[in-house]
């Protein structure tokens, strides 16, 4: 198993299995027992997200380690998510522990009133550019998220082992590795406090803050939607796409350099699970129907019974009272 694959599913089992470990990694695993907590708090974010986004599509992220050790041996668009979403998972826990005073490494990000200023002059996104206050007097202030220790350890930790090489797949990777985190960094909010007599906002103080996780995993599917294949270039130290006419990934695409198996049934070479006993909806024509999901095989139907709490009633002071029915769901899966 490569290191890769160690990392994404379990970052202790790097620390606790490699033992020639160099630079910035072996840094941290040997000196940074906190910040280690964090990644692996940040693995399971990512991990999560992943299994929300992909609930109701034939490969569901599954977390089982034979599977998603095969996934992540291809260069597939599933793979390029999972890497993605894993450095923004361990970006966000990491700067979430430096904001809360987790870690003795960091703090939040203070940033002094004529950075900040310099900044909202400089708002180099438009996304930035339309979360910064445009009314009244404001000053940056108060004590913001701490992204860029956040990217920078992610970066450390994630990164460090591919950096000397330049087959594609470790292109591939560092890529989504960064456009996960570009998902966090470029995305900031600025959130503000009010100051004044009575209420009255005649001054502003502002910070930058993280958007909320679910954003990030919103737009990285997106990103996985219209991922592009590539190839490498003639140079041997850079990628370019399959086809001539296909525009050019930026730093905030997802890529990929291996089509994707079908997931249809159970292949222990490319780690598929199958689709076989999953739940669809009869009435969908999206991902998550029952012709899709269940890749033409049909489905079964069957009904259940559950107690659910029914008809209830408020009763002064203070209490709530309900009767118990029968609640009848019909359940489709695959054959």
């Amino acid at each position: 198993m490569t290191v890769g694959n160690q990392m994404v599913m379990d970052p202790m089992l790097i620390c606790k299995k490699t033992r020639r470990l160099k630079g910035k990694m072996a840094d941290i695993c040997r000196k940074e027992p906190s910040l280690l907590k964090e990644i692996a708090r940040g693995v399971q974010v990512g991990t999560r997200e992943c299994q929300y986004q992909f609930r109701n599509r034939r490969w569901n992220c599954t977390t089982i380690r034979r599977s998603l050790r095969k996934i992540l041996l291809r260069d597939t668009r599933e793979t390029g998510f999972v890497n993605a979403i894993t450095a923004a998972g361990v970006t966000y826990a990491v700067t979430r522990a430096c904001t809360m005073g987790h870690l003795v490494e960091c703090s939040c990000d203070k940033t002094t009133s004529k950075a900040g200023n310099r900044l909202r002059k400089l708002a180099r996104t438009a996304e930035m550019e339309k979360t910064l206050p445009n009314e009244g007097d404001w000053e940056w202030g108060g004590c913001g998220d701490n992204v860029k220790f956040g990217v920078r350890k992610s970066r450390d930790f994630m990164d460090a082992p591919y950096r000397k090489r330049s087959d594609i797949k470790t292109l591939v990777k560092l890529h989504n590795n960064n456009a996960g985190r570009l998902a966090i960094r470029n995305f900031m909010r600025t959130e503000c406090k009010c100051h004044g007599l009575s209420g009255s906002c005649t001054v502003r103080t502002c910070w930058r803050k993280m958007p909320p996780f679910r954003d990030v995993g919103n737009r990285l599917k997106e990103s996985f939607d219209g991922a592009a294949k590539v190839i490498p270039s003639n140079d041997g130290h850079s990628f370019i796409t399959e086809g001539p006419t296909i525009k050019p990934p930026d730093r905030f695409d997802l890529i990929y350099s291996e089509d994707s198996p079908d997931f249809c049934k159970p292949n222990r070479k490319t780690g598929s699970l199958g689709t076989q006993g999953r739940r669809c909806n009869s009435t969908s024509q999206g991902v998550d129907g029952c012709e899709l999901l269940c890749c033409g095989r049909g489905y079964d139907t069957r009904i259940v019974k559950e107690k659910v709490n029914c008809e209830c009633r408020f009763r002064w002071c203070c209490e709530v009272t309900c009767n118990t029915c029968l609640d009848k769901k019909t359940i489709n899966t695959c054959r």
